[in-house]
């Protein structure tokens, strides 16, 4: 990782499938897959990525490889409205056997009014929407679940302030409720932050 980059993310797991073309653009062909990496409480989080096709070429279902790039967020439209997607963007491809890593690390800004609340078995979480800004003008809006004393301290950000997060990418399960009453089991991609820090 380098040591100025305001969007950082270093993991490892396993291809589940092999490579797609996602899109070309520039006359560059992009790669679209997914890897999943183990938490230590063996919890698996199934993670997309997209990656230029040059770095992907000895990449196959099923090996192991370390991923060095950063989250991406783009919004998909569709009947039900915009829907804000993340996805991992690999700068780096490496074939590696070597324990699994899930490392992030996020300067921006918050755009949000943070969320505080306390879930039924007592535990404190805050939600929080983070700007991070990208070349060219363009920004990423990360989510982000901030835990314990950490909540306490996240739900009274306000917008605008700058703070440095340092945690995990991940996947979560949810149930979504639709218009005609039946319930859809959809994915949810967060960065679960283990420490946070207001920059001045």
């Amino acid at each position: 990782m380098t040591r100025y980059d305001t969007n950082q993310l270093r993991i490892s797991g396993c291809i589940r499938e092999e490579p797609i073309v996602s899109h070309t653009a520039y006359g560059e062909a992009f790669m679209a897959f997914s890897i999943i990496c183990r938490r230590l409480s063996g919890t698996c989080d199934e993670l997309p990525v997209l990656a230029p096709q040059a770095l992907v070429k000895a990449i196959q279902k099923g090996i192991c490889c370390e991923i060095q790039g950063q989250i991406r967020s783009y919004n998909e439209y569709s009947a039900e409205g915009t829907h804000l997607r993340l996805k991992i963007f690999a700068k780096q491809i490496s074939r590696k056997q070597t324990a699994e890593v899930n490392q992030v690390i996020l300067e921006g800004h918050i755009c949000k009014t943070p969320v505080y609340r306390v879930t039924p078995f007592g535990r404190e979480i805050s939600d929080l929407l983070l700007a991070v800004n990208r070349t060219h003008g363009k920004s990423d809006y990360i989510p982000v679940i901030v835990w314990g004393q950490n909540a306490r301290f996240a739900g009274k950000l306000q917008v605008g302030q700058k703070v440095r997060v340092e945690g995990r990418f991940q996947s979560r399960l949810y149930e979504k409720a639709l218009e005609d009453g039946k319930v859809e089991l959809r994915t949810a991609y967060e960065v679960s932050a283990g420490a946070i820090y207001l920059i001045l």
